[in-house]
Formats: C-alpha cells, sequence, structure tokens
C-alpha cells in the first residue's frame, strides 16, 4: 500500500477506484500529483503496465490530466465528489462569479396551474408556442431554424452532442482562455482537448487551423459574449473562420450563444455560414434567471436525430412546466423591455472598467459579454491584494489551458463610480506587486 496516497490494489481496476475514492474524500486536491508510474507499481508490488492502465481509466474518466513531464495531476474540477464553488470571504464585493444583475432579472411566469399528465411526453415533447419562439429567436439572428430543440441548459446540450459525436481519445478543439465548466466537461467525456487562442474577435484562425490539422473532430466556441475575455466575431473574423472550417467538413461546430439577448454585439455566427456538420445552442439564465434549466437548439438533420435519440433514452423531454414558463416569460412585453435595459446597462458597465483600467495603463479584454478579461504577471497577488481592498476576482487559471496569466471580472452589478475605485485599486495593487516581486 502507498501509505503517503492512500492508494490500494493489486489490478487496474482496483487502483483506479482507490484513485478515484482518495480524489472525492479529498484526499487529494485539484493539481496535486499522483505517484509516478513506476514508483506506484513497486510500492503496490504490480507491474508498472497495470497502473499506466489505471491511470489511462482516470484520465478518460476525467479524475486526472496528464502533464507532459509534469506528470499526472487530479483535474481542476475532477469528475468525482460533490464539488461546490469557493465562498466568497465576507466582506467583500463579488466580482467573480459571472452572474448577471438581479436588478435585470424578471420576476417568472410559471402556469397558474398544472394539471396531470396522462401518461409522458415522449410523443410530444416540445410545446408548439416555445417551439415557435425559439425559431424566430434563431431566425432573427440569421441561423437556420429548420432543425430546432430543446436540452436543459447549455452544458447538458453539448455533453449530450459531444457523447453521441465523438469517441473517448477524440479531441475537442475549445476556446483558450474559455468557458471553465466546459474545459472540466470535456475531460470528464473521456475526451481531450486542443486549445485554440482568442482574441477580442473571437478564436482566431491559425490556431484553429492548428488544432484542426492535429486531428480535432469537434469544435466549441462563442460567437460573442465569449466568456472570459468577451471576443465577439466581426464580418471579416467570421468569414475566416469559414475559410478554415471548409477544408474539414466532417468537423461539427457547436456555437454557445448564451448571451445572445445581453451580450451587447452583434451576431455574426458560423451556424449561418453553410456548414454540413453545425449546432448552435442558446440559453435564458443570464437575461431571464438561473432557475430556467432550459436551451433551444437549432442544428443539421443528422446532428438532431443523434441529439434526439440519446435524449429519448435518457431524460426523454425537458418539463412542460418549465417549457410554459420559458414561453410565458419570454412572451411577456414587460420582460423584453427590462432585456433590452439590461444590455444596455452591462455594455455601459462593461466599458466603464475597460477604459477606467486604461486610464491607469491597464491592458484589459471586454468586447461584449458580462466579464472583462486582465492580463496580469501573478494571479494570486492580484485575486489577494484585490481581496484585501474589498474586492472578490476570479484567478484566470481556471479558465486557461496555455495562454498567459490573468484575472477575470465580472461587471454586471459594477457601476460607473465602482468602475472608478476598482481601477484605482487595481493599479496600487499592481504597484504592490512590482515592489514585492522586483516587476
Amino acid at each position: 500500500m502507498a501509505a503517503q496516497y492512500a492508494i490500494s490494489g493489486t489490478t487496474a481496476k482496483g487502483i483506479a477506484s482507490s484513485v478515484e475514492q482518495v480524489v472525492a474524500e479529498g484526499g487529494l486536491g485539484p493539481g496535486e500529483a499522483l505517484p509516478p508510474v513506476r514508483r506506484l507499481a513497486d510500492e503496490l508490488g504490480v507491474g508498472a503496465g497495470t497502473v499506466a492502465t489505471a491511470y489511462k481509466e482516470l484520465r478518460q474518466r476525467g479524475i486526472v490530466v496528464t502533464r507532459g513531464r509534469g506528470g499526472t495531476v487530479v483535474a481542476q474540477a475532477p469528475a468525482v465528489g460533490a464539488r461546490r464553488p469557493p465562498r466568497v470571504p465576507q466582506g467583500v464585493r463579488d466580482l467573480a462569479g459571472g452572474h448577471p444583475d438581479p436588478a435585470f432579472l424578471p420576476v417568472l411566469l410559471p402556469p397558474e396551474r398544472v394539471d396531470p399528465v396522462n401518461g409522458s411526453h415522449r410523443a410530444s415533447p416540445r410545446l408548439a408556442g416555445l417551439e415557435e419562439l425559439a425559431r424566430a429567436w434563431f431566425a432573427r439572428d440569421g441561423v437556420p431554424d429548420g432543425q430546432v430543440t430543446f436540452a436543459h441548459g447549455a452544458l447538458d446540450c453539448m455533453a449530450r452532442l459531444l457523447s453521441v459525436e465523438l469517441k473517448p481519445g477524440d479531441t475537442v478543439a475549445v476556446e483558450d482562455p474559455g468557458f471553465h465548466h466546459l474545459l472540466d466537461l470535456v475531460p470528464a467525456l473521456g475526451l481531450r482537448m486542443a486549445s485554440v487562442a482568442v482574441d477580442d474577435e473571437g478564436i482566431r484562425p491559425e490556431a484553429l487551423r492548428g488544432a484542426l490539422r492535429a486531428g480535432a473532430r469537434a469544435l466549441v466556441c462563442s460567437p460573442r459574449g465569449q466568456s472570459p475575455m468577451g471576443g465577439c466575431f466581426s464580418a471579416e473574423r467570421r468569414a475566416e473562420l469559414l475559410e478554415v472550417l471548409g477544408a474539414y467538413p466532417e468537423v461539427l461546430v457547436v456555437e454557445d450563444d448564451h448571451n445572445a439577448e445581453i451580450a451587447g454585439a452583434a451576431s455574426y455566427a458560423l451556424a449561418s455560414g453553410g456548414l454540413a456538420r453545425w449546432a448552435q445552442v442558446r440559453t435564458v439564465s443570464k437575461h431571464l434567471g438561473i432557475d430556467l434549466r432550459w436551451a433551444a437548439l437549432a442544428c443539421d438533420a443528422t446532428t438532431l436525430a443523434r441529439h434526439e435519440g440519446r435524449m429519448l433514452l435518457t431524460s426523454g423531454w425537458v418539463s412542460h412546466v418549465l417549457q410554459e414558463t420559458v414561453e410565458r416569460t419570454m412572451s411577456d412585453a414587460g420582460t423584453r423591455v427590462l432585456v433590452g435595459r439590461a444590455e444596455l446597462a452591462y455594455t455601459e458597465r462593461r466599458d466603464a472598467l475597460v477604459r477606467e483600467l486604461g486610464v491607469h495603463g491597464i491592458g484589459a479584454h471586454g468586447a461584449s459579454g458580462l466579464n472583462v478579461w486582465v492580463p496580469v504577471r501573478d494571479e494570486s497577488a492580484v485575486v489577494n491584494g484585490l481581496r484585501s481592498r474589498g474586492w472578490w476576482v476570479a484567478a484566470g487559471a481556471r479558465f486557461r489551458i496555455a495562454t498567459p496569466t490573468a484575472v477575470r471580472i465580472t461587471t454586471a452589478t459594477l457601476e460607473a463610480a465602482d468602475a472608478v475605485r476598482l481601477a484605482s485599486d487595481f493599479a496600487g495593487v499592481l504597484g504592490e506587486s512590482e515592489a514585492t516581486y522586483g516587476g
């Protein structure tokens, strides 16, 4: 038995189960290293191949990742155990969560009564009224609306799309920096990630070309409101990306347009570019509320059939009570006015922080969406320094694969006057960091 790590077992399955238990119980945390293969094999009295097979199984299940010479370490969000986001310290302003301003979220409008259901909804999984609204929502931005269906949120939808399209070991091209939950989900599905660099116009064509040449079979990206960097496709960038993708017609392109109503940017979707395999996912949690775990999916016919087939075998359908609540809330005139005000406010608040940081000579990114991405040399120093001044921001490590260090600041609730104070505090923290670490 390897006492230091509490790992036991004489078979690959037994060793993998032991490691999983240790991780679930907190004995090994995110980023902590497992023993080298040969050392653990010697300690357990098994062959090195047995340990290597155990580690491979753990990688495929999203519990560990391999970092070349850095060895095998526990994933940042291992797909085991009941993990929760870190608690916000008392007495600080929370700008880390990526959440909308509650002042711009409507009161939800559920049905007044819910009659008993005779049987199931498998034969009619979508309410006709909500499906019509969803088609109009996509069509408004030029996304083909001939094939539309529903899911239980964006990540639920993307997990299903990737799991039916790919097999363990296949590669998915993802944004870097990118949505941290997606970066956790992909390895949890047993898939590999190819990082694609991002700038203010979204994914970069040359980076995408490199990932596709390396064998990526799917791409997941955001056309606007990208998290965490805020990039949004321009017409020119969209054309460049479509040219790259044209050489790889078999690749499934999944667009996550979760900020469609409040991104503060026009839609230049890849989904409207005539791709053979494509899907666009839209949700309402950012502009109608987090309790509405509903997503609309527009896609090509093959992708729809695969998604629907797996959906019918699992949850079957999205709750009709939920669907009716979404339909009533989306159709409400007052809600539409409130969402319009929200988009304007989020744009003003995001722009204000970028501008005020610029006054202090601090470069930042935030072309659309709810967040501002600020490159820094030392994430921990900035996060802790701002915490001491009453601000709680997110370290960039959870969003990055290979891109440089930074912090993410959610500006949804940050009024202009607050932006002035935060920028000043940010400059002060950077000055302290340079004095401490020698510039």
